[in-house]
């Protein structure tokens, strides 16, 4: 008879994703995680196999939530303007320690460039999926008339995607919460007409 697990897996998870999101996955012992969850590594291991299976789905946690919390500034409603303003205050919380992680899915793709097939799924879709919801802020702004034509919506939510993962790893190396605060108002404020 199996012993009844005896730590919560979902609050383990959301600590171990801590852990790699601040130390990245190569620099990530057992020990690290087991100091940060308080659990046995036979009882991690026992749960999640090994670490890349914890690191994978901790990146998928990682995605979910921040999808969640864009779908959420979407959903709050306001006109797309104001939508993609929202997103880019909620861009701008680099005033605590904490952002100067930068952002998982993007430290997760300068540690392991194309190396980890599996790995490198989960960050092409956490990219792909929050370019989509730009773009279809942006479409509905470019239907009304607040955001350029002069480009399609997939362009300017690839732009758009790509300025917000750049000031994440302008925020992981340091630079001044001055200078990607006039990053993103100049890259947000190019799609206004």
């Amino acid at each position: 008879m199996s012993r009844p697990r005896e730590f919560d897996v979902d609050k383990v998870l959301n600590q171990s994703m801590e852990v790699f999101w601040a130390k990245g996955y190569k620099a990530t012992s057992f020990e690290d995680l087991t100091n940060k969850t308080h659990v046995k590594k036979q009882s991690l291991y026992g749960v999640f196999q090994d670490k890349r299976s914890l690191f994978l789905k901790a990146l998928a946690l990682y995605r979910a939530q921040n999808l969640d919390s864009l779908r959420e500034m979407v959903d709050r409603g306001g006109s797309p303007t104001e939508i993609l303003d929202t997103v880019k205050s909620a861009s701008l919380c680099s005033k605590n320690e904490d952002s100067r992680n930068g952002c998982l899915m993007v430290n997760t793709a300068l540690e392991f460039g194309m190396s980890d097939e599996e790995v490198t799924k989960e960050v092409e879709k956490m990219f792909s999926d929050v370019q989509l919801v730009l773009e279809e802020v942006i479409s509905k702004g470019q239907a009304i008339g607040e955001i350029t034509t002069r480009f399609t919506s997939i362009e300017l939510g690839a732009f758009l995607a790509n300025a917000l993962r750049g000031t994440r790893i302008l925020e992981k190396t340091g630079v001044p919460v001055e200078q990607i605060e006039t990053i993103l108002n100049t890259s947000f404020g190019l799609l206004k007409k």
